[in-house]
């Protein structure tokens, strides 16, 4: 009994430090509606600045404690910039795009920080006067878990005090229900928002801070916390500090007794519990329903035929992909290999993310189970390569069919996330289930048959299948069914007065986008000769989502040209220099300000203007 009691207190103090940083991310979200991707950086930020200021300022509780306090106004300071100069540009633009501007942030933050504190990990020094233990039930506790179990429960009275009992609040939870109308009576909404987003920057700056006594400083507790912070968010309710609170304390103590109860699926316990929440309760368990969903917002502009430029260089691309492998050595290959598969990758997200008008933050899975039923089938059943790719379609489409039965039935947000709660959920399956899939270690030996071995044969089946498969899906989207897809986009209610089941057009384009990943994934497998969890990690949809925002989701050339625009650039960046992310991450942010409609949107936009010109 002790003991469950102390590792309910560990509990405890886990969900009171989640709760600093989400509760930053409920309020900035709540009123900007930004999906801030790179709130873990400002986490991060907290902890690398608290741990300069104490360990340069006198020892002693003036120096901890002001250390401390003072990383948080500095975080909230870099946010307000952050704010000022980027995102300030972007509240009008759609949700994805802003989380495609603040990524570019978490890259630019993550090697700002390794130029500035060096990639080796820190450690701070105790809390003065909390580096002792106290007696509970006869085993000791630790004094700082103590004082973290306290400070979640005074930060959120503070926080409603501030919210219900200042005009300043007032008005914070006014823009919340109805930002148009705040603005309507004379608020300078920029002023809000700026002084909003410095709250949540201040906020998750002291969350950093704060765990200098329990943990090392390292460049990974950026992307550590935020996926962490977004399931106590949309568990909660997106915009409820209160149901931030409960989600946190529910995550907490399923960290704290999970590993006891469940040791084998600790991994899988918080997204399968978001999972569970989304399915029965979609807007979270204090959340409230969105005044909108599924497309009930403008009619997105048809997708036309490709300008005639466009077209050309199309071609040329193609010539070239034809025509210059037999020159190129293996490495080349290799990397012309794997933007042949992602290119495919992309264009099956944009059929859900641009025609659906579904965004997925996990559509890495089905790529990654494409892959694992390859590897599966060569090692468990002995089947040749031909038969892997032809399983890896089925398994990922299946699972792609069963997911978004569910996903589907969401909208916005609350959508992408359960997308991202099967995808972890997939991925610690992976990952937990040694027996199966061999767990960290994987899958190796899963290499192509003897006529398609050598590097340039292999190419050219990649190119043929990918180049095939993308081809399929841009007919798709010009077929009926293609119009159907974009017409529940635009209006489910209009949609569904002429005939047309949305929930079955959603369900049924989810499934194909899952099985055309899967065969890009199953090319991918065979391709590298082994298969990992990490194919299906949160990292790589991410790089599936940038390249469809890159290029444009309303063009179909878009996930190609993105694709090869972020798989070249990145390839390119990581040989010259070790800061590849920090010119990658500008890049990206770059394209948010000045090309809004991606590389495509914006290279038809300006043969329009000069075709209407002349």
């Amino acid at each position: 009994m002790e003991n469950l009691v102390l590792q309910a207190l560990s509990g405890l103090a886990s969900a009171s430090s989640l709760f600093l940083v989400a509760s930053g991310l409920t309020v900035i979200f709540g009123v900007s509606r930004i999906v801030n991707f790179a709130h873990g950086s400002l986490y991060m930020l907290g902890a690398y600045l608290a741990w300069t200021l104490v360990t340069n300022l006198p020892r002693g509780h003036l120096g901890f404690w002001g250390g401390v306090l003072g990383a948080a106004l500095l975080v909230g300071l870099i946010g307000l910039v952050v704010e000022v100069l980027l995102l300030r540009r972007i509240y009008r633009a759609p949700e994805l795009f802003q989380l495609l501007a603040t990524f570019g942030v978490v890259l630019i933050v993550q090697d700002l920080a390794l130029l500035a504190w060096g990639p080796q990990d820190l450690l701070g020094p105790r809390a003065p006067g909390l580096r002792g233990s106290i007696e509970i039930l006869g085993l000791r506790f630790p004094l700082y878990e103590l004082f973290l179990i306290g400070v979640g429960p005074v930060v959120l009275g503070l926080l409603l005090l501030l919210f219900h009992r200042t005009r300043w609040g007032t008005l914070v939870r006014a823009a919340t229900q109805d930002r148009e109308m705040v603005g309507a009576l004379g608020v300078n909404q920029r002023m809000l928002f700026t002084s909003v987003f410095f709250l949540g920057s201040v906020l998750a700056g002291l969350g950093g801070a704060l765990q200098l006594p329990r943990e090392s400083v390292n460049l990974h507790m950026d992307l550590s916390i935020i996926a962490e912070a977004f399931v106590v968010v949309v568990v909660g309710g997106l915009g409820s500090l209160s149901g931030a609170a409960l989600a946190a304390l529910l995550i907490g103590e399923l960290h704290a007794f999970g590993i006891l109860v469940f040791p084998k699926i600790t991994l899988v316990l918080v997204f399968l519990v978001m999972a569970v929440v989304l399915v029965v309760r979609p807007h979270g368990l204090l959340g409230r329903p969105a005044a909108a969903a599924h497309g009930a917002g403008a009619a997105e502009p048809p997708i036309g035929p490709a300008p005639r430029p466009l077209k050309l260089a199309g071609g040329a691309a193609l010539a070239l992909a034809l025509l210059l492998p037999p020159f190129a050595g293996n490495y080349a290959l290799t990397v012309l290999t794997d933007i042949a598969i992602f290119v495919l990758f992309a264009a099956s997200l944009h059929l859900i993310m641009g025609p659906g008008g579904m965004a997925s933050f996990g559509h890495a899975a089905y790529f990654g189970l494409g892959a694992y039923g390859a590897a599966l089938a060569a090692q468990w059943l002995g089947a040749s390569m031909l038969g892997g790719l032809v399983l890896a379609p089925f398994v990922a489409g299946l699972f792609g069919l069963l997911f978004g039965w569910f996903c589907v039935r969401l909208s916005g947000v609350y959508s992408a996330m359960l997308t991202l709660a099967f995808a972890q959920i997939a991925w610690s399956v992976a990952f937990q289930w040694v027996e199966l899939t061999g767990g960290d270690n994987g899958i190796l030996g899963v290499w192509p048959d003897a006529w398609a071995a050598g590097k340039l044969t292999y190419y050219y089946l990649a190119l043929a299948l990918c180049l095939g498969s993308t081809l399929l899906l841009r007919r798709i989207i010009h077929a009926p069914f293609g119009y159907a897809l974009r017409a529940q986009r635009d209006s489910v209610l209009r949609a569904e007065a002429i005939g047309i089941d949305a929930f079955r057009i959603r369900w049924l384009g989810f499934t194909l986008a899952a099985a055309a990943a899967g065969i890009a994934g199953g090319l991918f497998a065979y391709g590298k000769g082994s298969v990992f969890p990490t194919t299906m990690a949160i990292s790589r949809s991410v790089d599936a989502l940038l390249m469809v925002l890159l290029g444009g989701v309303q063009t179909l050339s878009g996930p190609i040209i993105g694709a090869l625009a972020f798989t070249g650039l990145q390839e390119q960046l990581v040989r010259i220099t070790d800061l590849w992310r920090l010119v990658l991450g500008s890049v990206i942010v770059v394209l948010v300000l000045f090309f809004p409609q991606g590389l495509a949107g914006a290279a038809r936009t300006a043969w329009e203007r000069r075709h209407g010109d002349t």
